[in-house]
């Protein structure tokens, strides 16, 4: 039987980040994942400064060709737009496959074991059957997305869930025309413009809408749709849900969650990636010296920021009068909105993000 420290479940970037992290602490680390890379799947395709960061500390550093980068977030609705720019360096967008190619490259520089196309069809405690071989592994790790089967053989499902709602992503030929990322705030969705090339866009639609797709979504927004309309589309468009998840545990005995797996806030936030990457860091610490409940706790703390904006933004996107009221408030006092998005880059504390939504709520009040 072949042995390995950790066998990880599931090979998208969650996945890649965590055997980059647990190689450079020198464990041995099998990564099986059923679908043969590049593995997409629908998403923003931008990345914010601290997932950039977070990358790096991994080891990872993008360059410049890998994608565009941007240089703040930009809100548009409601007759209002109001723009920050962030405090220290730039985000990137890059399209989904780059990211996941280069991940892999990472993975299998650092001596990962990727078994590509391979299913787990048996597990039981302390090993599993990829295929039809077993592997004995110390520690099994959980990456496999939003329905993780290691989630459901572990008994970790327990969670808190607060909504679900639907994201639609298309590739166009186009020039960009935005240093930002732009999002535009309509009826119950909004549109995220992204920069991933010199001639290419990511358009992507969030709704709680179930009848919405990304080109009904489009008539709300003329102004992109006018953009759009000779520009020609690039591959095929995905969609995935995107929901607002938190565990009551991601750990048991020798079994850990990471990425969508472990729960997962709303693609409003931008956070994903970096979310996944911090976790995979965590991890990779807590297994280096045999204490998973360090990852349990850096867990829970890693999501207090990311839930808090979460929070905030979908209350803007159940109520168009907060929504208007928010972009009203937000463009008289750009500063404010500077702030939150310098806070939603970094680590604050609670305190330092309770002050900034009570500056917000009152700013609120008095629009």
């Amino acid at each position: 039987m072949k042995t390995t420290d950790l066998l990880i479940v599931g090979g998208g970037p969650a996945g890649l980040a965590a055997a980059i992290a647990a190689r450079r602490k020198g464990l041995q680390v099998t990564l099986v994942e059923p679908v043969r890379p590049p593995v997409d799947k629908a998403c923003g395709e931008g990345l914010m400064p601290d997932g950039l960061s977070a990358l790096a500390r991994l080891g990872v550093r993008l360059e410049s060709g890998d994608g565009v980068p941007f240089r703040g977030i930009r809100f548009l609705g409601h007759g209002a737009t109001v723009e920050g720019r962030f405090p220290n360096g730039r985000g990137m967008g890059i399209r989904r496959t780059v990211l996941h190619s280069l991940l892999r490259e990472h993975a299998e520089a650092e001596g990962a074991v990727l078994r590509w196309g391979s299913r787990i069809t048996a597990m039981e405690e302390g090993h599993a059957v990829v295929g039809c071989e077993p592997i004995a592994f110390r520690y099994l790790l959980g990456a496999d997305g939003a329905s993780s089967t290691v989630r459901r053989w572990a008994g970790l499902d327990r969670q808190s869930y607060k909504g679900s709602r639907l994201g639609f992503r298309q590739q166009y030929r186009i020039v960009p025309w935005t240093d930002c990322v732009e999002v535009y705030w309509g009826p119950q969705c909004q549109l995220y413009i992204t920069p991933i090339a010199a001639d290419c866009i990511c358009v992507a639609l969030l709704t709680r809408r179930t009848d919405l797709r990304l080109d009904q979504g489009l008539k709300f927004f003329p102004e992109v749709a006018a953009r759009l309309e000779c520009a020609s589309r690039m591959g095929v468009m995905r969609g995935a849900s995107s929901a607002f998840r938190r565990l009551d545990r991601v750990v048991k005995e020798n079994i850990a969650l990471v990425g969508d797996a472990s729960g997962s806030v709303d693609a409003i936030t931008g956070e994903g990636m970096c979310l996944s990457f911090r976790q995979a860091a965590a991890f990779a610490d807590a297994l280096s010296k045999d204490q998973l409940e360090e990852y349990q706790e850096a867990h829970s703390r890693i999501r207090s920021a990311p839930d808090r904006m979460a929070w905030l933004l979908l209350k803007m996107d159940r109520s168009g009068l907060v929504c208007r009221r928010a972009l009203r408030a937000l463009s008289k006092r750009p500063e404010l909105f500077n702030s939150l998005l310098a806070l939603h880059v970094s680590e604050p504390s609670t305190a330092v993000l309770a002050g900034a939504m009570c500056s917000l709520g009152w700013s609120l009040l008095t629009a």
